[in-house]
């Protein structure tokens, strides 16, 4: 059995007030949707947040499954997979908890698609700064 999570972060005005979102799809169906607000952040670090906390949300959930992350930052994809070089020090920390977090799990893969099969994650982003009154 795979989980399907569809993740996204961001910032306004990056750096700026943050939000992240996740959608977590078992079967076609809905199982789960995350929105939080972070407060002060950058775009990048939105979006690796966005990864950390529904691998976290996984693991409470004992979720222990295949795990397909789906994001529209090709930088997080990139950089977790090895492909890319992490310049930025304030990102080499989140890359590492990512790592260590996907361990929990039998296989967890990354993917980049389109901003515009984000839609429902970048909402729950937009909401998330919304409520929190940005």
């Amino acid at each position: 059995m795979t989980f399907t999570i569809n993740t996204d972060g961001g910032a306004r005005n990056n750096p700026g007030p943050a939000g992240i979102g996740a959608v977590f799809v078992r079967d076609g169906q809905v199982l789960h949707e995350l929105s939080e607000y972070i407060g002060e952040q950058t775009n990048n670090v939105a979006e690796y947040t966005a990864v950390i906390r529904a691998l976290e949300i996984c693991k409470e959930r004992e979720w222990f499954e295949e795990l397909s992350f789906r994001l529209d930052s090709r930088l997080v994809v990139e950089q977790v997979q090895g492909n890319w070089k992490i310049k930025e020090p304030t990102l080499k920390p989140l890359v590492l908890r990512v790592r260590e977090l996907a361990a929990f799990f039998p296989s967890v893969s990354f993917s980049h698609i389109p901003r515009e099969e984000n839609a429902r994650a970048d909402r729950l982003v937009n909401e998330a700064i919304d409520k929190a009154g940005y």
